[in-house]
């Protein structure tokens, strides 16, 4: 389909065989040129695709003098008449592959430097030379694909809601600070000196508030800001798709969203997603896969076998026991065949997560062997076998320690050896809904209850009398949908009445007068009718990586940060002049005034 403008008639991603002998009009950067003995053939690029341009000095000669000069990346506009491509020289890689140009006319619309890194799609350049130089970057077809994915995601993510009956609405991105959970970014206002805004880490708030004003159907693809640490799946500014319903259920909050993703599959990537997605609760996720997030993509669940642990005579599984801790281990089907080193090596590996060791036995012909076998009687032995349906060339792993140490370093341990295995399908997308979240955890360092999710989720109403006397039992109505063991998003049912609002404020150590402070316009707007709602939130860039099976959520956002939340291309953050500050009513501490100064 072409594109046309005063200045080209097509893209370079649009011609074909269909098209021998129209004239046209091109523009776009020279990705590569070569001069064959007076021909000088130039590979013409923009995002839609590449052309082959041939200049022969027969046909033009002035064209083929400009032509002599071009370099990598300089601007061209090539006008000429559309030919089929010689006998043997078709590209079928490409989608102009079957025509060329013969090129009449050339303009040098501008020049380049010599880039830092070559456009290609298999460049070797360092991320963070890609990341000083993204507009070079984005010209990789790579970085192409990837955002011209997203945006057909996002449009199929928007054309689900708007038939689904659900209205865009804007939510405010100056905002009061609700210092709970991640730290927000502040805004000092100038106009009421000594006050400051918030960036939004959600529009949580506002769109509970839409739900008490009648909207009973919002969404939003909304940015959000966390002033956190960072890693490969997060940044401090990210996009999420963000969804609120009034008068439902979770089932009909994970129904819905249930249909968006298959919906934005198949319209955005031509990808099926079998409905209804499968289901755990979390208490299963922790047990069988050490993670709230599991990647069901193959099995090898973790199993506990503290109670057949403790009967043996090995003293480092009885003495765990003895300390209030658990033995819980997995099978790795054809693990035999994993030499000593690499078995030895998972030590080091899942010390990395807080364990002191890792167990193991090899089954074959004869049974259970290895270093700790010999504790295990006949019967012990049998039991363990018929636990883990192991067979033989089959390996048992095992980690003995606190039941958080055991999930984290078992679901590590879980995957690498997976992948070790060849046991993880990488084309598969194997989603899943994990609910039952608890509704509290208890944060030993700070002595207090904290939220789960978020302060506004429901308890389970058969839980709420629990509130008080045994809040570490209280279930909430949340949910989440996982993708091949990451969180694609969560959400949960809303508390919507006074009462149990403030009620798990005070589990929460927020007094009444301090959520007055924080939260008394939300508080407000509960006492005037509202009604039972819920949602939930998708991280967009997330998705977007998963989707194309991407590696670096940086890789799907067109000018991210760094993990150390710093734009390499504009060098942001950066340093602000002392009149700025002053209108702002901010004098910068001594020690970071000084450090300023010594980088002058």
């Amino acid at each position: 389909m072409s594109k046309p403008t005063t200045m080209r008639t097509h893209t370079c991603g649009d011609l074909g065989i269909s098209d021998v002998g129209a004239t046209v009009t091109l523009c776009g950067w020279v990705a590569n040129f070569r001069d064959h003995g007076g021909l000088i053939f130039v590979d013409l690029r923009d995002r839609y695709g590449l052309t082959q341009c041939v200049f022969d000095p027969a046909i033009a000669p002035e064209a083929h003098t400009v032509a002599e000069r071009v370099r990598s990346e300089w601007v061209l506009q090539v006008s000429g008449r559309i030919r089929p491509r010689p006998e043997g020289m078709i590209n079928p890689k490409m989608t102009t592959g079957a025509i060329e140009i013969e090129a009449t006319t050339l303009a040098v619309l501008n020049q380049s430097l010599t880039p830092p890194f070559e456009i290609s799609a298999e460049s070797d350049a360092g991320e963070d030379l890609r990341l000083k130089y993204r507009y070079l970057d984005l010209r990789r077809p790579p970085m192409r694909d990837a955002l011209v994915a997203r945006s057909r995601i996002a449009k199929a993510m928007r054309d689900f809601y708007d038939r689904e009956g659900f209205i865009d609405v804007e939510t405010p991105f100056l905002t009061k600070s609700t210092p709970e959970g991640a730290r927000d970014f502040l805004v000092p206002s100038r106009v009421n000196p000594g006050m400051f805004f918030a960036l939004p880490q959600s529009p949580q708030l506002f769109k509970q508030i839409l739900m008490i004003s009648g909207f009973d159907r919002y969404y939003q693809i909304v940015r959000c800001m966390r002033d956190e640490d960072l890693r490969a799946d997060r940044q401090p500014e990210f996009t999420q798709l963000d969804v609120e319903m009034a008068c439902v259920t979770a089932e009909d909050v994970i129904a819905t969203t249930e249909r968006m993703i298959a919906h934005v599959a198949k319209a955005a990537l031509d990808l099926d997603v079998p409905l209804p997605m499968p289901r755990m609760t979390y208490d299963e996720a922790m047990l069988r896969y050490g993670k709230d997030a599991p990647d069901t993509r193959f099995e090898m669940l973790i199993r506990d076998v503290t109670a057949l642990a403790d009967e043996t005579d090995f003293r480092v599984f009885k003495q765990v026991i003895q300390a209030g801790g658990v033995v819980r281990g997995l099978c790795a089907k054809g693990g035999a065949r994993l030499t000593r080193k690499e078995i030895d090596d998972l030590t080091p590996f899942a010390a990395t997560f807080g364990a002191k060791g890792v167990a193991w036995m090899k089954i074959d012909a004869t049974g259970p062997t290895g270093p700790i076998a010999k504790f295990f009687n006949d019967d012990q032995r049998r039991r363990l076998l018929a636990e883990f349906d192991a067979g033989e060339n089959d390996l048992l792993l095992f980690v003995a320690d606190t039941i958080p140490v055991t999930c984290r370093s078992l679901a590590e341990i879980r995957l690498n050896v997976g992948r070790k295995l060849g046991l993880v399908d990488e084309a598969k997308f194997a989603f899943t809904w994990v609910v039952d979240f608890p509704m509290f955890d208890y944060d030993e360092q700070e002595k207090r209850y904290v939220s789960m999710h978020h302060p506004f989720t429901s308890p389970r109403d058969e839980d709420l009398d629990r509130l008080e006397s045994d809040p570490l039992k209280v279930r909430a109505k949340a949910y989440d949908v996982v993708l091949n063991g990451t969180e694609l998003g969560g959400g949960s049912i809303r508390i919507h009445r006074t009462d149990v609002q403030q009620r798990v404020f005070n589990l929460l150590g927020i007094q009444e007068a301090d959520a007055r402070v924080k939260f008394g316009f939300l508080l407000d707007a509960l006492a005037y009718g509202a009604p039972p709602h819920g949602g939930i939130a998708l991280g967009m860039d997330r998705c977007v990586m998963l989707l194309l099976g991407l590696k670096n959520i940086r890789d799907t956002i067109a000018f991210p940060k760094t993990q150390k939340a710093v734009c390499l291309m504009t060098n942001a953050p950066g340093p602000v002049d002392d009149r700025q500050l002053q209108e702002l009513s901010i004098r910068l501490a001594p020690e970071v005034k000084a450090a300023q100064n010594a980088q002058k």
